[in-house]
């Protein structure tokens, strides 16, 4: 049953958000306006924003474009992170197109990656404490960037460290949209504490199917390159990274000397990646998700009845069995 909202239903407010992100990187700059709006207009999933106006309707909150500028300032961080990300990854293709340190070079993609994150703080600007929520899960994203960056250098990614940098640089985001929503129309603490449950868990089933895509995803369907997991050592292949190797040296070197072997292979990481699934490292992984998702659902159980809630148990189906 799809969600009706007075004043903007919720595609409405979903390309409100859409726009008013285009608007507020506007620069006088002219490298900073057309670098943002290039990955802005690239479009994407929108989930996060998504999960704010569902956590807002479900907590009795009757007028999306009061939270507009929320879910914008919420995926402009998700936004910087992933120009961040393509610089620390060499990334070349972003939904579909050249990604902007591609387009426009490292140090320009470095600055419109900063430049994203302090226009959070204008749209942030009228919303008081909410902004303390924020400020946490922006500490937690970097946190997780920087563990996962650390335990690659190392070639120390366990399992534990794993959960802990995917709760971090991913969950929290999730979590925060779910509770700002729910915070912003004023509910109660009860519905606020199952939808941050509810948003912590839907975004370690991301992360996780994002990483599994990693290894068996179709890059065509992604918009993006598959392989870089497992030439750096994290996610899933990092995790069952012994299972690619031959017990001689670090899974990344590993992957990196068989890729320059199989190189005239359209998709040079095969040998490894055949090896990661053949020895469970994706059937864990789903097993994982699926776990995850039983406690995703479990938190929208302690919500009253609400079609937005049926709406955001409808989307743990769709992170779960996403192809892209």
């Amino acid at each position: 049953m799809a969600v009706e909202a007075p004043f903007m239903n919720l595609e409405e407010a979903l390309q409100a958000t859409d726009a008013l992100m285009l608007d507020v990187v506007a620069s006088e700059v002219s490298v900073l306006q057309d670098a943002s709006r290039y990955i802005i207009s690239a479009g994407g999933k929108r989930i996060r924003p998504h999960i704010l106006f569902l956590a807002y309707l479900s907590a009795g909150g009757d007028n999306l474009e009061d939270a507009v500028p929320l879910a914008a300032a919420v995926e402009l961080v998700h936004t910087a992170t992933l120009v961040h990300d393509d610089i620390n990854d060499h990334g070349r293709i972003r939904r579909g197109r050249r990604t902007i340190n591609e387009e426009w070079g490292r140090t320009f993609a470095l600055l419109t990656g900063d430049y994203l994150f302090t226009k959070v703080y204008s749209l942030m600007a009228p919303y008081g404490e909410l902004n303390v929520i924020f400020s946490e899960a922006a500490v937690a994203l970097v946190e997780g960037e920087t563990l996962q960056a650390a335990a690659v250098k190392d070639n120390s990614l366990t399992r534990e460290t794993y959960q802990k940098i995917v709760a971090k640089k991913t969950a929290s985001l999730f979590r925060l949209s779910a509770v700002l929503g729910a915070r912003f129309a004023e509910a109660r603490k009860e519905h606020v504490e199952a939808l941050g449950e509810y948003g912590f868990y839907l975004g370690l089933i991301f992360q996780i199917v994002d990483d599994l895509l990693d290894l068996v995803g179709d890059p065509r369907l992604m918009g993006k390159e598959t392989g870089l997991d497992i030439a750096q050592g994290k996610g899933v292949a990092g995790v069952f990274a012994h299972l690619a190797g031959n017990g001689s040296g670090s899974a990344p070197k590993v992957a990196v000397a068989e890729a320059q072997a199989v190189a005239k292979d359209d998709d040079p990481f095969l040998p490894i990646k055949r090896r990661l699934i053949a020895g469970g490292a994706v059937e864990e992984g789903r097993q994982m998700a699926r776990l995850l998702a039983g406690q995703a659902n479990a938190a929208l159980d302690r919500l009253p009845p609400h079609p937005a809630v049926d709406e955001l148990r409808d989307l743990v189906t769709f992170v779960l069995e996403r192809d892209s």
